[in-house]
């Protein structure tokens, strides 16, 4: 079976309240806003258009660049893993005093503020539950 391999980018964003920002993907499994990285785009640009996209956050400070993972796509159905699909995912660190959620993108239907300690909870991929622990203490 054929692996393709993708990079995408995308964020942590945190709210003045302390709240994450996780969206869901088909209407089926929830994450982090990410997405592929377009032609011309470098990872930091990629991030802040995917957030805008994914929950309509566009005033984003910048806090610093977190560790990058890697995991393969959600199933069909959110879930188990899609194996054809390998993503490389970079992401970052940004600070919101926007609170009003309004997603554009229709594959990201409903976007949501959730208190920090629960948002691993939430999240559908066990790689990105993973993440997330690692980096909590830095929220």
């Amino acid at each position: 079976m054929y692996t393709r391999e993708t990079e995408s980018a995308g964020g942590v964003v945190v709210n003045t309240r302390g709240e994450v920002l996780v969206v869901s993907q088909n209407g089926d499994s929830w994450s982090l806003p990410k997405g592929r990285v377009e032609k011309g785009e470098d990872n930091l640009a990629t991030a802040k258009r995917e957030i805008a996209e994914e929950s309509g956050v566009r005033n984003l400070t910048l806090v610093k660049q977190l560790p990058s993972y890697k995991r393969f796509s959600i199933g069909k159905g959110g879930k188990g893993e899609d194996t054809t699909k390998l993503n490389t995912i970079h992401m970052f660190l940004f600070r919101t005093e926007d609170t009003e959620l309004s997603p554009t993108d229709p594959e990201n239907p409903e976007a949501r503020w959730i208190l920090k300690e629960a948002v691993a909870d939430l999240l559908t991929h066990p790689k990105d539950k993973e993440f997330f622990h690692r980096i909590l203490f830095e929220l």
